[in-house]
């Protein structure tokens, strides 16, 4: 059974110096991600291209430990690409529209390159590209999703959790309605990979995409991954390219496309082994701890920094949902100096992240966060609003 008690696993990691809460953009590098990677470096140096001996199936072998943290079969999940990538593969091959029904929909809220690659898309096939609005300019209300989920739209994308405030959608709910509706709906689950356990598969969802380089450590600009349920895999990917191909007969050369089986048909070009390698390292603390530990830990950190905000940070306002079962693994408050607080917490050795234009997010990360931590992290928030030091910031914040 998972054990939350064995977390934090501090051992685990190589941690920058302070208290980092940034593992939402950045997560740290792991000893397992270190030797993952130095150990395919010594391949290349001593083996070179006979490397490829090992190298081959890769991205496949990792296929296992990512569905026990997405919920998938092995043969519905594949780590390729990055989420524009992969999201363009998906739009290109699921986005089929026909009257009635030939609408994108996206969120106000979405991280941008989802709404980037829909506004390719549908600029390209001439189509409409609807959003779900926001009414507080944070969070989702449902009675909007499923108003919008409607009409004319063919292909839906929502966040599994909501980037800015960490709202978490439900994705059995929604992806229930859009199949009803006749609406392929597609998830980025970016900001909950990693941080609680999904059902992707018994949820009915139809795609997904996310990153690896958060919640799941893996390294900047690791290779993300792909969803593909199960009902979709005669699909013939719209945008083909060699790894994708059936393995089997992939140094065939033929000039004739044979799709893998399953997610892997969806690989485009070569996949880049070292940054692959980071991912690999990575998963095996998941594979030690389990997923549903993870998400026990996490939600016992951020009631403990959601508490502390509401007794210490009255200035503050919480913008994540309070429920369970509406909220991810960060939390975000909303306060007017938000960049310049999150300038100054960065020069007191406290690493958060700022989102314009008013939201500070904290993420206390299961594997490597302390109470301590948070505790630290309210207290020098509390001096800053107490001194008005961070008024004198005025440096632009970092590009994370």
């Amino acid at each position: 059974m998972p054990d939350p008690s064995r977390l934090p696993r501090l051992d685990a990691f190589l941690l920058p110096k302070g208290v980092y809460l940034d593992g939402n953009s950045l997560g740290p590098l792991s000893y397992g991600a270190q030797a993952a990677i130095e150990r395919r470096m010594r391949q290349w140096q001593y083996h070179g291209v006979a490397g490829w001996d090992d190298w081959f199936g890769l991205a496949e072998r990792l296929s296992g430990a990512l569905g026990k943290l997405v919920g998938a079969y092995p043969d519905e999940v594949v780590a390729t690409g990055s989420i524009t990538v992969n999201l363009h593969a998906l739009l290109a091959t699921f986005h089929r529209p026909a009257a009635p029904r030939h609408a994108l929909l996206a969120t106000e809220l979405d991280f941008p390159t989802d709404v980037h690659a829909l506004q390719s898309w549908a600029e390209l096939r001439g189509v409409p590209l609807r959003l779900v609005p926001s009414r507080d300019g944070y969070t989702l209300h449902d009675d909007d999703i499923d108003a919008a989920l409607a009409g004319d739209v063919a292909f839906a994308l929502l966040p599994t959790v909501l980037y800015r405030s960490g709202q978490l959608l439900d994705v059995r709910r929604w992806s229930g309605v859009a199949r009803e509706r006749g609406i392929v709906l597609a998830w980025d689950a970016a900001h909950s990979i990693g941080a609680l356990p999904h059902h992707l598969h018994d949820d009915g969802a139809d795609l997904a995409v996310w990153c690896s380089y958060k919640y799941l450590n893996a390294g900047p600009g690791a290779p993300g991954g792909l969803f593909v349920h199960r009902r979709h895999h005669d699909a013939v990917p719209a945008l083909r390219g060699w790894w994708g191909h059936d393995k089997a007969t992939q140094f065939a050369m033929a000039p004739t496309f044979t799709q893998a089986h399953g997610a892997g048909a969806f690989q485009l070009g070569t996949p880049p082994i070292l940054a692959l390698a980071g991912l690999e390292g990575a998963l095996a603390v998941f594979e030690d701890v389990g997923i549903h530990a993870v998400r026990e830990r996490s939600l016992a950190l951020t009631d403990h920094l959601m508490a502390r905000a509401d007794a210490l940070l009255p200035e503050m306002t919480v913008v994540t949902p309070r429920a369970v079962q509406r909220r991810g693994g960060h939390v975000a408050l909303a306060h007017p100096e938000a960049l310049r607080l999150s300038l100054a917490l960065r020069r007191r050795g406290v690493i958060p992240d700022f989102r314009p234009p008013d939201l500070l997010r904290l993420a206390p990360v299961a594997l490597y966060t302390t109470e301590a931590d948070v505790d630290r992290a309210v207290a020098v928030i509390r001096e800053l609003l107490d001194t008005g030091a961070h008024l004198e910031e005025t440096a632009a914040p970092a590009v994370v």
